[in-house]
């Protein structure tokens, strides 16, 4: 897909588009483009070296994007809901094993847990409260300067390297030579 796009850019190089032009039923461009789909392992190999570092952008954003994105959303979640239901489940016990004044210093043990579990619950809600504004802030600052994603820019630019070496290396030589007289 990315081959086909940069490509269509090659095909609409002066030079090329001109000499393209000279066919009026258009065979010629045609033509060229088949050649240059057919010989898509030969261009390629002019601009191996920028397309290895595109692949290894994209394999590190991969990870990097794995890496946050498994545990720390199901821990934000989690934690705050698990907390505050057996803070809920502590306090109740412990205020009706108080209200029925039986075991005294088990309900006041439970009491205490309880409240350390609200206490947790809260705490866990407020970071996750300010992660998700400081990502907000985040994507909306990258968004502003005309980037996808703070994690993207290292792949848009091996990704515009890859293309403006496939372009100028690969596919314009390769397209100039075969052009019809």
């Amino acid at each position: 897909m990315e081959f086909e796009r940069v490509l269509q850019c090659a095909l609409d190089v002066t030079d090329i588009r001109s000499a393209l032009l000279r066919d009026p039923t258009g065979r010629a461009a045609r033509r060229l483009r088949d050649l240059a789909l057919e010989a898509t392992e030969e261009i390629a190999t002019a601009v191996g070296d920028e397309y290895r570092d595109y692949l290894a952008a994209l394999e590190t954003r991969d990870a990097r994007e794995a890496a946050d994105g498994e545990l720390w959303p199901v821990l934000a979640v989690l934690t705050p809901l698990v907390a505050a239901a057996a803070s809920a489940v502590l306090l109740l016990m412990g205020y009706g094993l108080r209200l029925i004044e039986a075991a005294p210093r088990f309900a006041a043990s439970v009491i205490t847990a309880g409240w350390v579990l609200a206490l947790t619950a809260a705490v866990t809600v407020s970071i996750g409260l300010w992660a998700l504004l400081r990502t907000a802030l985040r994507r909306r600052e990258s968004t502003s300067d005309g980037r996808k994603s703070a994690g993207g820019t290292d792949v848009d630019r091996a990704r515009e390297r890859w293309r403006q070496a496939l372009l100028e290396r690969g596919l314009l030589p390769y397209l100039r030579s075969h052009l019809p007289e």
